[in-house]
């Protein structure tokens, strides 16, 4: 029986941290572009160092999360995300109950994408008004290449971005797979043969811990 015929049930596969982080993170970078496109820039760079916090907390919770938080979970290198996408292109659906493979690259695209971009946006300048907060520790033209990559990058970033979400969409549509669901609701759909694994949800107070002292970190470069 292939899995497209099984009989499907529900599986918890995302836990509340993980979900939060996803949806913040989103919601954050929408008001980092708004601000940085239309002002105030101290709204930018309360969202660009509310986005480093979430990120500082998704590494950690990428080794002490939920099953499928973890990097160990999702991150299966470049040759199973090749033997995936030959899969997917030969009209192949191979389910994951996680992320799967590609996604799992993907997964890490965005986060080292985002870490690095809100990183070069704390010695950033706008050559009027605006210093971030590690600006002073750099020269002027230290401030402007990185002022200047921040701007590039976000291009690229949203490419990203754009990939990610039409990668959704071509689930949802042609394989009839709804990724996006189990993102808000924390349950997926899946064939009985793999919901015999229960997957670990991460502590949602240990998270919260995590999270406090991520901000707390990021706080601090406001005091340098």
């Amino acid at each position: 029986m292939t899995h497209e015929a099984e009989r499907k049930v529900q599986v918890q596969v995302w836990d509340l941290p993980t979900r939060l982080f996803h949806w913040a993170l989103v919601l954050l970078v929408i008001v980092s572009f708004i601000a940085a496109k239309k002002g105030p820039m101290s709204l930018h760079q309360l969202a660009g160092l509310s986005i480093l916090a979430l990120l500082l907390f998704r590494l950690v919770w990428g080794f002490v999360g939920g099953t499928h938080a973890r990097f160990a979970d999702f991150v299966k290198g470049p040759r199973a995300a090749l033997a995936y996408l030959r899969e997917l292109l030969r009209g192949g659906h191979p389910l994951s109950i996680g992320h799967n493979p590609l996604g799992g690259l993907m997964v890490l695209a965005l986060l080292a994408a985002l870490l690095i971009h809100a990183t070069l946006g704390l010695f950033g300048n706008d050559d009027i008004a605006f210093e971030a907060p590690l600006s002073k520790f750099v020269s002027k033209s230290t401030s402007d290449a990185a002022r200047a990559w921040h701007s590039l990058l976000f291009k690229g970033l949203l490419a990203l971005v754009l990939m990610h979400i039409g990668a959704a969409l071509f689930y949802l549509v042609v394989k009839k797979d709804n990724l996006i669901r189990p993102m808000i609701t924390g349950w997926k759909a899946l064939p009985e043969s793999l919901a015999g694994h229960q997957a670990k949800m991460g502590h949602p107070l240990l998270a919260l811990a995590i999270l406090a002292l991520a901000a707390l970190a990021v706080w601090g470069l406001l005091l340098l």
